[in-house]
């Protein structure tokens, strides 16, 4: 059964975005975030039809099977060299143009509902890249915490960095804690950020952090389970700490190290877009393939 999300989705690709051309012409305020905001509400109309269907036909079901927003988009930021190699400019042009694009896809996702957003904003295996490349890297992101911190209060965004915080430099490592201190009490909006991260160090440090409180008493080794694990991960930080969607711009499909233990049941996408040209046409184009999905979870459906 098609549900009233997967129609407007339908009707915005057939109808809507065509008129965006039109509506220049005209100077009508016809935008796609516009867009957003209402399939949002038709969503939120269509939720309370569904409950009453699951309290009809059992508890699984459409809204879990199909047709569901996600609540945790994981994106790993893929092509900005390639984009500025493209256009002919420096690699730092095209970080630039990303970290420009990650705020704007992040307003995206919120205006949608998504309580979630993470990125992969850069992992452990990114300190081999060229010394100047990391340190415009590490500067970008301290400018992005300065400039950006008044928008997040404004909204109340929660930020959270999650990763390997020993290499980091003590300047942006201040404003990491002063970022997390000051949004720590948001809640429905939740930004987290990987940076130095890498799946198996988290696994690892889960490890290590459960066979120290086996050694001390605290836990059981009995007691250890899937669950337990998961606290254990660095991202508890966040209600879902498991991505329902996640997305790798630039066209290639490896996940390289991003949340290896989450991603267990994650729906991967893959769009030949490089990062900085990932906008909001292509951000609803990645929500219209996640509602067509059937999510199975490892059962029959």
């Amino acid at each position: 059964m098609v549900s009233l999300f997967s129609v407007v989705l339908t009707f915005i690709a057939i109808i809507l975005i065509p008129g965006l051309l039109i509506s220049r012409r005209l100077s009508v305020p016809f935008s796609i975030r516009n867009i957003l905001r209402f399939i949002k509400l038709a969503a939120s109309q269509n939720d309370g039809e569904e409950e009453r269907n699951e309290k009809r036909y059992g508890t699984m079901g459409e809204k879990e099977k199909r047709g569901g927003l996600p609540k945790h988009v994981a994106i790993i930021l893929d092509g900005n060299r390639r984009w500025s190699q493209k256009r002919g400019l420096g690699t730092s042009d095209g970080h630039k143009a990303g970290a420009r694009r990650v705020m704007e896809n992040a307003k995206d996702c919120f205006a949608m509902g998504i309580n979630t957003v993470s990125l992969f904003a850069f992992s452990t295996e990114n300190w081999a890249r060229p010394e100047d490349e990391v340190n415009g890297l590490m500067s970008l992101f301290e400018e992005n915490f300065r400039s950006e911190l008044p928008f997040f209060q404004r909204d109340k965004i929660k930020i959270s960095v999650i990763g390997n915080r020993t290499k980091i430099p003590q300047s942006l490592l201040g404003l990491i804690r002063e970022t997390e201190e000051a949004t720590k009490s948001y809640e429905g909006k939740h930004l987290i950020l990987a940076i130095d991260y890498s799946g198996k160090f988290d696994i690892l440090q889960a490890c290590k952090s459960l066979a120290e409180k086996a050694k001390n008493g605290v836990i059981q080794v009995e007691d250890i389970d899937e669950s337990v694990i998961d606290k254990e991960l660095m991202t508890n930080c966040s209600d879902f700490p498991n991505p329902d969607l996640l997305i790798r711009t630039s066209g290639e499909q490896r996940i390289s190290n991003f949340f290896l233990w989450q991603s267990a049941y994650t729906e991967l996408y893959f769009p030949n877009v490089l990062w900085p040209d990932f906008g909001e046409a292509e951000y609803l184009q990645a929500l219209t393939w996640y509602q067509q999905r059937q999510r199975r979870f490892g059962r029959r459906v």
